[in-house]
């Protein structure tokens, strides 16, 4: 699903105005990235946790000629399914 689809999806069950719906979820998601770039953690009650996992820097090899390559350190975006998402996908 993408992004619009889920705007499509939202305005359908809302009864929002398609723009509107797109609004929502636009605005859903820029609220998220930011409390994860300022390294706080987004709960959702029954369905997840967004946060931050730290990963250290490391030593890769580059797949087309093998030579070994530093990877810095980076930050990536972690979900963390809750119990009530479990159970729906698990029935």
């Amino acid at each position: 699903m993408t992004k619009q689809e889920l705007a499509q999806k939202v305005s359908s069950d809302t009864g929002l105005s398609g723009n509107d719906a797109k609004t929502a979820v636009e605005a859903t998601f820029e609220a998220i990235a930011a409390e994860l770039a300022g390294g706080r953690e987004v709960a959702v009650a029954g369905f997840g946790k967004f946060s931050v996992s730290e990963r250290s820097a490391r030593e890769g090899r580059n797949p087309a000629t093998g030579e070994t390559i530093q990877i810095s350190a980076s930050n990536a975006a972690k979900f963390s399914a809750a119990a009530g998402l479990k159970k729906q996908l698990n029935p």
